[in-house]
């Protein structure tokens, strides 16, 4: 019942920034994502996290982006957001957006995005 719809993706040169969007609609008060998340798959490569970031804005990075990454979320505009600095060439991948909502404590449902595609050259 989310539909996330990412952007910003991109050519960026090795040590570069990037920033990437995700515009979320559907979700009203029963729907409210408690985790936004942000993952990526490389070509051959299963999907790994990211970066994640709770409704009350407490934020988990993997340890490749660490430092490196910074995951924020806008519920006024229902957008969150993944800005990415010092980029490698390791950090090419189709991006994705996902929101979870987790129901009584049981039952999670993730919702994602297309994908954005980031492509860094050397």
């Amino acid at each position: 019942q989310v539909q996330l719809v990412e952007s910003g993706g991109g050519l960026v040169q090795a040590g570069g920034s990037l920033t990437l969007s995700c515009a979320a609609s559907g979700s009203g008060n029963i729907f409210q994502i408690n985790t936004m998340g942000w993952y990526r798959q490389a070509p051959g490569k299963q999907r790994e996290m990211v970066a994640t970031i709770t409704r009350g804005g407490i934020t988990n990075y993997a340890h490749s982006g660490e430092g490196r990454f910074t995951i924020s979320r806008d519920d006024a505009s229902n957008t969150g957001y993944l800005h990415m600095s010092s980029l490698k060439s390791e950090d090419t991948a189709v991006y994705y957006c996902n929101a979870r909502t987790v129901i009584s404590g049981i039952h999670i449902y993730d919702a994602w995005g297309q994908g954005t595609q980031v492509t860094v050259t050397s």
